[in-house]
């Protein structure tokens, strides 16, 4: 076979790293672009932070001005490097070396002006459960031993503050020297019971509403009623099956009423209130106003990075022409590369959310009810963009409006059909069944088929799996469970 050489055209993609880098910004939250521009930060010197109020980035037509290089080194002819650097770095330089110090606080003068900034406030710590009863046996009368069984219980409680273990399994797990028998860590466990908060120290629920029962005074209405539901049927209680309760206990509506009510007030979980929970903050992306009757998107200032080129190393390169400015040229070429990849990844954002703001309006008017159908193919050809592109900007991206804050997926769901056809959006159904829901007679609720058959009635057609499926979504139990005496 003869070998020939042919020359031919073709098309292709290509991602240059700046694509990349702008697609992965593009996808990350606040959060996790705050920390990736803190690693950028610290291994580019010329890149850092602006002073607040200050521009987040350089103008595009900047950018157009840049050096064309290759693995850092500027090609051009040092006449035409020193005439387009000093153009470029023109924007840069608003100021004097003078003026660019001066910016900075002295240490000294900042901590007489400011003395409450040097101690930030912190939160107070609030003792954990175990310290709590620890610090309580440590008031009770105890013989030393029966306090180090009663704090070997407390330890092995679980965050809700019951023993997950039996007392056997415990005494299997200590010393066989030490001579503990299951008797002292019943006696052991009776201590622990006797503590606040009542029900701490359970084996199981019905232990631990028992506990909160037995507390109550002898005169409460329902007590004794409400102790034996808790003791033998508490399974039916939760079913709520009120006529074989009725039967068993031989009580009246009023009195089962009155002991159910009872039972709802306790606490089952006495110990999560010690429980650690870390807060966590979401700062929104996107503010949406109603300005002279139309809703307007804008940024949220306090979540866009200011990012800006150092002054003083740019000055620097822009004077040296040693073998070390090579690579400070590629770091400002990146520097300047992150700089208008943040400032793009703001912009795409701003203009997906104003497209859905546009589509939008009725629900920020009139709530969930009136949340029109939505896809991402929508948005993607009204802004000519990618379906991908669009998928990236809404995700963990979040926008605040006068209704709350929202997640930019939340305003995308699919559709069902009306008789009218039209489409009505699964959040509007939603809103619809907790409004219906809401409004249910507590003897008589509502069944999933009944709710089918009121949309069916106002058009909607919905069958009765969906209304389930968007049921169990809105964390709403069935119909056996929500009915009441």
């Amino acid at each position: 076979m003869k070998q020939t050489l042919q020359v031919r055209l073709s098309q292709h993609l290509t991602l240059t790293p700046q694509l990349q880098q702008s697609i992965r910004l593009l996808q990350l939250s606040t959060l996790e672009l705050n920390q990736e521009l803190e690693k950028f930060l610290m291994d580019n010197p010329l890149l850092e932070r602006g002073e607040p109020g200050e521009s987040a980035a350089e103008t595009p037509e900047e950018f157009d001005r840049l050096p064309r290089t290759a693995d850092g080194v500027d090609n051009r002819t040092d006449g035409e490097a020193q005439s387009d650097d000093s153009g470029a770095e023109s924007t840069l330089e608003r100021g004097s070396d003078t003026d660019y110090f001066a910016d900075a606080p002295s240490g000294a003068s900042a901590r007489d002006d400011a003395e409450d900034g040097d101690y930030p406030q912190q939160a107070a710590d609030s003792p954990t459960l175990r310290e709590h009863l620890v610090a309580q046996l440590a008031l009770m009368q105890l013989e030393p031993r029966d306090r180090t069984l009663a704090e070997l219980l407390v330890d092995a409680l679980d965050e809700d503050g019951y023993l997950t273990q039996t007392l056997e399994e415990i005494a299997e797990l200590l010393p066989p020297e030490l001579g503990v028998e299951p008797e002292e860590l019943r006696i052991a466990l009776k201590h622990v019971q006797n503590l606040e908060p009542t029900g701490v120290g359970a084996r199981n629920p019905s232990e631990c509403l028992e506990l909160q029962l037995a507390a109550l005074p002898a005169s409460t209405p329902a007590r004794e009623c409400a102790l034996l539901l808790v003791r033998e049927h508490l399974t039916l209680l939760a079913a709520r099956d009120f006529v074989r309760l009725k039967k068993l206990l031989q009580c009246s509506d009023d009195q089962l009423r009155q002991a159910q009510e009872l039972i709802q007030s306790l606490n089952p979980r006495p110990g999560a209130a010690f429980a650690v929970n870390e807060t966590r903050y979401v700062a929104p992306d996107v503010i949406v106003k109603k300005a002279k009757n139309v809703w307007v998107a804008s940024l949220n200032a306090d979540a866009m990075p200011k990012l800006r080129i150092n002054r003083m190393y740019a000055r620097i390169l822009q004077g040296s022409r040693n073998a070390a400015s090579g690579q400070m040229s590629q770091q400002l070429q990146e520097a300047r590369w992150l700089i208008k990849n943040v400032q793009q990844r703001f912009d795409t954002i701003l203009r997906v959310s104003q497209a859905i703001v546009d589509r939008q309006r009725h629900f920020l008017e009139h709530g969930e009810v009136a949340m029109r159908p939505l896809v991402l193919r929508e948005i993607a050809e009204t802004l000519g963009l990618h379906e991908s592109t669009i998928s990236r900007v809404t995700t963990q991206k979040f926008m605040l409006t006068p209704r709350g804050i929202f997640e930019l997926k939340y305003f995308f769901g699919s559709h069902v059909a009306t008789d009218a056809g039209g489409a009505c959006s699964a959040t509007a159904i939603r809103a619809l069944i907790r409004q219906l829901v809401a409004a249910e007679e507590p003897k008589k609720p509502l069944s999933d088929s009944k709710l089918a058959q009121i949309l069916g009635q106002q058009g909607i057609v919905v069958a009765r799996r969906t209304i389930a499926k968007y049921r169990e979504s809105l964390h709403i139990p069935p119909v056996n469970l929500r009915k009441s005496l």
